[in-house]
């Protein structure tokens, strides 16, 4: 997939992964998407984004994650 939308510029953020080259990084967008859960809301305090921006946003945070299991030194138990 291509996140054309996603820029990185030294000189902007400190090279941080942003939206359009605007002053929106992709971790303040995801931090966004848990503010305003109504994404209209969202658009309206923030018109610059939309539907595609947050997606690939999404997209390359979660590239960064990946799948691993960690071992627990005592047993886990969680409570129903």
């Amino acid at each position: 997939m291509k996140l054309d939308r996603i820029t990185s510029n030294p000189a902007r953020m400190n090279g941080q992964p942003c939206i359009r080259n605007l002053r929106l990084t992709v971790r303040r967008v995801i931090e966004l998407i848990a503010t305003y859960p109504d994404r209209q809301e969202l658009y309206q305090e923030f018109p610059e984004l939309d539907e595609e921006d947050i997606f690939q946003a999404l997209v390359f945070a979660s590239t960064y994650l990946d799948d691993r299991q960690i071992e627990f030194s005592e047993p886990y138990e969680t409570s129903a």
